[in-house]
């Protein structure tokens, strides 16, 4: 019994942590000429950090959707820096 209590709070803390990350939906972008082994380690990063995963890749641009946390956007900013990423917020568009 006491192992269970223990066990669930465990749990519970866990889960909590993970809630306590907010996470973003933001369209990461590069330049036309940017190595393919810079988008690879971006996303191998957005991948390894807690609960970050790349949503969709594009075809016809360099870049890619991903949902993250802050840290991993400072860090694929970081990396992407001498080659001119381009993180933005992910956004409904409307026409009228």
């Amino acid at each position: 019994m006491k192992f269970t209590l223990s066990f669930l709070l465990l749990a519970l803390f866990a889960a909590l942590c993970l809630a306590a990350a907010p996470q973003k939906q933001v369209i990461i972008s590069y330049p036309e000429d940017t190595p393919q082994y810079i988008l690879d380690q971006a996303k191998a990063e957005i991948i390894k950090a807690v609960r970050g995963m790349v949503e969709h890749e594009f075809s016809l641009i360099k870049g890619f959707v991903a949902k993250l946390s802050t840290k991993a956007m400072e860090t694929v900013q970081a990396l992407g820096s001498s080659n001119g990423v381009l993180i933005e917020e992910d956004q409904t568009v409307h026409t009228t």
